[in-house]
């Protein structure tokens, strides 16, 4: 009975990774939401007294053209205290990824140590030597935070007392940005 109900656990933790990728997803219409989503890691654990399941060592999980890869993931998924028992729902929180974080689809790629997604604000922050591309254009801060229903973002400079953001860079506490001229301009 323990096993059948650890494997529901599993079950449950990847339904709530497939609901945080799919808000991701710029381009998340109804038909790509059928698109099965693969994670990969070298060790997955579900913890059910947190509420979370930990997903670590080389993860990788994809949906379509969607790629986050991470040193470890972790999401903590809504408890559902209706009734005398308590139990995981398929509705996440938030979903935390650590270390040599990289997220990407189509053109767009963005890199830091760290990304938090929260459920409730529909925010992803992006930290740690923040960078984002797309094509060649580039912005680079200490934080990008993106309002997903905003369509909205926030670049953040380093606060290094010193300029320094830790990679031997100089910033002197600013944020950086190349914008290079659209070739069907010219």
């Amino acid at each position: 009975m323990k096993l059948i109900h650890r494997f529901k656990t599993i079950q449950q933790a990847t339904l709530l990774f497939a609901g945080i990728v799919l808000l991701f997803s710029a381009v998340s219409a109804a038909e790509n939401q059928q698109v099965p989503i693969h994670i990969e890691a070298d060790r997955m654990v579900s913890q059910e007294q947190d509420n979370t399941v930990i997903f670590s060592g080389n993860v990788d999980a994809r949906q379509g053209e969607l790629l986050i890869r991470t040193d470890e993931m972790t999401v903590y998924y809504i408890e559902d205290e209706t009734g005398s028992e308590k139990k995981a729902t398929s509705e996440v929180h938030k979903l935390i990824c650590r270390g040599n974080v990289q997220i990407s689809q189509g053109d767009w790629l963005g890199t830091g140590e760290r990304m938090d997604y929260f459920a409730r604000d529909r925010k992803v922050i992006l930290s740690g030597n923040a960078k984002g591309w797309q094509g060649q254009n580039m912005v680079a801060g200490k934080t990008i935070t993106y309002f997903l229903d905003e369509g909205r973002s926030i670049v953040e400079s380093p606060v290094a007392a010193d300029g320094e953001t830790g990679d031997g860079e100089s910033t002197k506490g600013r944020v950086k940005a190349v914008i290079h001229p659209d070739e069907a301009r010219k």
